[in-house]
């Protein structure tokens, strides 16, 4: 460079970039941007990032700061929230009334004065819509609803959060409800809102997946919450994923004013987990309630029965009584002149066997008396000869129990020591052998009369 060139420093290229954009642009614009990230500080103020994504492609076309100063965000805010029902936060797209402005030291920035709530709500609605008739070209938005709703949905798949209020109200909704209706409910955790929900969700019903075959439903519960909250419900994979899922999907997600595109293609769309506890509920009512009904049609339809044949009945009485009563008359003279016959046959027969067992009496007397001689005499002759060999067996077990007292009596160690023997001791153990002793040993020996102690030399 030419030192005799002119140059400027960078604060006066800033200050003349400031001017040249303040002298050329309009006093404001209306931007279209999508709200990328947003931080509101301690002061107030409300710093954003706004950004343009390709359609496409989803890459970033354009990138600018802006903000909203605490004094007109204390304003704007509240108006868009109550009338989106949306929180200002990341994911949505705003239109904004912009102030261009460049500063020396912070460069480029818009500076948002005024902001169009409606824009916003025709967005949403404008990508809801491309999402629900993306399921409909493709042919499956009520592929869930064409799945047959179980009669007694007992065994249920919740996917909500664990600390969700929502789903405290349905669980003692279901437990505690006034019919005593037993249900068996297992949570499946998933985020209900925010960037992870739509996965977390998705991830939840492929683990119901795993089970098909014992959830009769799957329920996708929340509480209450700000539009925002809900986007993640208006997509477009979460969606399909309910679509295509084998088991009738419930929602009661929480929000009165709108439904979201899970909803429309859920089997069942409820307001609230409160409403799909009552639902459930209602089914098993609607179910006692036929069976009731089909027991009072049964019970009709067997009482008319019973009266029918009860006057059928009263009809053949009227016609057989008569016939019957005649026959019984008849019946009973037979029986009578039977009867009698059988008096006197009976009598004839008896007067026979009478004379007949009185024979029998006499002969059995006699044999009896000659049986009973017999056998007396058999019993002395048998009761001789028991005593005879009793007294021999006694006579000799006597004398043998004598040998033995005299074998005994000789044996007795008093008296072998009568006889001169001795018996000797060590330690107080008889000494059969020498082997068992050794030199110096102290041994007793006793006598008959008297004992002597010894030391044993060899």
């Amino acid at each position: 460079m030419n030192p005799a060139e002119k140059h400027i420093t960078l604060w006066e290229l800033n200050k003349e970039v400031k001017g040249v954009l303040k002298n050329n642009l309009l006093q404001y614009y209306w931007v279209i941007g999508e709200i990328s990230e947003i931080k509101i500080n301690i002061s107030g103020h409300c710093y954003i990032e706004l950004v343009e994504k390709n359609e496409a492609t989803d890459i970033l076309n354009a990138k600018a700061r802006a903000i909203i100063w605490a004094s007109t965000l204390r304003k704007l805010q509240p108006y868009f929230e109550t009338t989106t029902n949306l929180k200002l936060t990341d994911g949505i797209k705003i239109l904004v009334k912009v102030i261009v402005e460049f500063h020396e030291l912070y460069g480029y920035s818009l500076n948002i004065i005024d902001i169009d709530p409606t824009y916003t709500i025709g967005e949403l609605a404008r990508k809801k819509q491309e999402i629900i008739n993306k399921l409909i070209k493709e042919g499956v938005i009520n592929m869930n609803k064409a799945i047959l709703f179980p009669l007694l949905p007992q065994k249920i798949a919740v996917i909500s959060s664990e600390t969700a209020a929502g789903f405290r109200d349905f669980i003692d909704q279901v437990n505690n409800n006034p019919y005593n209706y037993k249900f068996y409910v297992k949570l499946f955790p998933a985020y209900m809102q925010g960037e992870e929900a739509e996965q977390s969700i998705i991830t939840a019903l492929d683990n119901i997946y795993k089970y098909e075959d014992f959830f009769d439903v799957v329920i996708i519960i929340r509480g209450g919450g700000a539009q925002s909250d809900l986007d993640c419900f208006n997509n477009y994979w979460l969606a399909y994923h309910i679509t295509q899922f084998p088991i009738p999907v419930l929602t009661g997600i929480g929000h009165e004013q709108d439904e979201s595109v899970v909803d429309i293609v859920a089997h069942t769309q409820l307001k609230t987990p409160t409403a799909v506890a009552e639902f459930l509920i209602s089914k098993f009512q609607n179910a006692e309630n036929y069976i009731n009904e089909l027991e009072n049609k049964i019970v009709n339809i067997y009482a008319d029965i019973i009266n029918k044949e009860k006057s059928r009945i009263n009809r053949y009485l009227l016609v057989l009584t008569p016939t019957v009563t005649k026959m019984i008359s008849e019946n009973h003279n037979k029986l009578n002149v039977i009867q009698l016959n059988i008096l006197s046959g009976m009598q004839k027969m008896m007067s026979n066997r009478t004379q007949i067992l009185n024979l029998l009496i006499q002969r059995m007397k006699s044999l009896s008396k000659e049986y009973i001689i017999k056998k007396s005499q058999l019993f002395i002759f048998i009761n001789k000869r028991f005593n005879n060999s009793f007294k021999n067996y006694f006579s000799n077990k006597n004398y043998k129990l004598s040998i033995l007292g005299k074998r005994s009596h000789y044996l007795d160690p008093k008296n072998v020591l009568k006889l001169g023997y001795s018996i000797t001791y060590h330690n107080n153990k008889n000494i059969k052998s020498s082997s068992e002793l050794e030199n110096d040993d102290l041994i007793e020996t006793v006598l008959y009369k008297g004992k002597i102690n010894s030391k044993v030399a060899k």
